[in-house]
């Protein structure tokens, strides 16, 4: 069941997309509030899953890494117990970055691939260049039913 969230908890969630490292006392003032419930609120997004970790995002061309790919993955079986095999052995793999569960053509996109159970197809795309690569998103009060 999705977390309600109200304006307040919003905002939080907006200043920490852009600034994860922001200090307790200059989120709450950023957002209006005092520094105890501040800090109660952000552990309760973290405990119920809304914020799931802080990361330090490097910028792949800064290390030498300029090819990056999406691969399209068709499955050679479609029964519930190969799509599960297929999801657990690739959710297993540390260097697996993305992999979505897709509609279309194709069954699953991932952006690297090594020899996973049940593939039939692959189909790859490379991109030639990044011309915008966002981690926040827009979030409003009410999740999904606004």
């Amino acid at each position: 069941m999705p977390v309600r969230l109200d304006k307040t908890d919003i905002e939080i969630l907006k200043i920490l997309q852009k600034n994860g490292r922001i200090t307790n006392a200059e989120l709450a003032k950023k957002a209006g509030i005092s520094p105890p419930p501040m800090l109660e609120r952000v552990r309760k997004l973290e405990k119920n899953g809304v914020i799931r970790k802080y990361v330090a995002l490097v910028d792949p061309s800064s290390i030498g890494i300029e090819t990056f790919t999406f691969v399209e993955v068709t499955l050679s079986r479609h029964g519930k117990d190969a799509v599960k095999e297929f999801i657990d052995a690739a959710t297993k793999i540390e260097e697996l970055l993305e992999f979505y569960h897709i509609t279309g053509d194709a069954d699953l996109i991932i952006n690297k691939l090594i020899e996973l159970p049940h593939i039939l197809h692959l189909k790859t795309m490379v991109v030639l260049k990044t011309y915008k690569s966002e981690t926040s998103f827009n979030i409003v009060e009410g999740g999904d039913d606004k």
